[in-house]
């Protein structure tokens, strides 16, 4: 009985639904996380009569035939890439993004990764670092002897020295802007990977066309709603319920029809 095969696939298309709306829900509170969202489609029809065939020697054709689907699939879990809520953290280097834009990261291997969490930090040698010690890019420096650093909203960055009345420039933050956000790749950590899908990196300075500013002593934080996350599980339990519904009423129909055979 083909139902049983077609509600199994929906309740593992609402399986995986659940299990996006959980990840959604345990990182509320994620700097700068971005909620993902299912996307689901039909399978493959079985076509019993097919649309536009002849139905007699007359030539009369089937206005619609008889198409029986076979079911559901996840075809893509994608990120909501919208700004999340800027909270003030009165940190010095923490900094958010307004608008669109990622800073670049260098990984321990070389290569450049790319987070809009901008939980900043400086290393032993007064270098700004993610909070996993990961260097922020173009590498930026602050002498050990600076004391007052600030970051405006082009992205420059600034220090006060002790017996200097001008602040000394040490430094520029670059973002990053990709033709398919979507398409980047999730590393952990807040952290993403450039792939074919999301298209070559253009690099600019904060506030430029099409780049968001800076905001210093502020992080993004998740753009998670709770809200519509805990509409979303219900609905999801619902239709996942409403599919076992269906391999028991189908299992029920086979035991009667084993009956009358009986």
């Amino acid at each position: 009985m083909r139902a049983m095969n077609i509600a199994a696939t929906g309740m593992q298309a609402q399986q995986t639904n659940v299990e996006v709306i959980s990840n959604n829900i345990a990182n509320m509170n994620t700097t700068a996380y971005s909620r993902r969202l299912p996307e689901f489609t039909d399978l493959l029809y079985q076509n019993l009569q097919r649309v536009g065939t002849f139905s007699s020697d007359s030539n009369t054709i089937v206005p619609s035939g008889i198409q029986l689907g076979l079911g559901v699939k996840t075809t893509s879990v994608y990120r909501v890439a919208e700004q999340g809520p800027v909270n003030n953290t009165n940190d010095t280097l923490d900094v958010a993004v307004q608008g669109k834009g990622y800073f670049q990261i260098q990984l321990p291997n070389g290569s450049t990764a790319y987070t809009r969490d901008g939980t900043f930090q400086l290393s032993s040698q007064g270098q700004i670092v993610t909070a996993t010690g990961y260097t922020v890019l173009p590498g930026i420096t602050v002498p050990n002897n600076a004391t007052g650093i600030t970051i405006n909203s082009s992205g420059q960055v600034s220090v006060t020295i002790d017996g200097q009345t001008a602040a000394s420039v040490v430094g520029q933050l670059t973002l990053a802007n990709f033709p398919n956000d979507a398409g980047l790749e999730a590393e952990g950590n807040n952290l993403f990977l450039q792939t074919a899908s999301s298209g070559s990196p253009i690099v600019a300075t904060p506030g430029s066309n099409g780049f968001g500013s800076i905001l210093q002593g502020y992080l993004e934080g998740s753009n998670v709603n709770s809200v519509s996350e805990m509409t979303n599980l219900i609905s999801a339990q619902r239709a996942y319920e409403m599919n076992s519904k269906v391999i028991q009423t189908a299992d029920n129909m086979m035991q009667t029809t084993s009956q009358l055979k009986s």
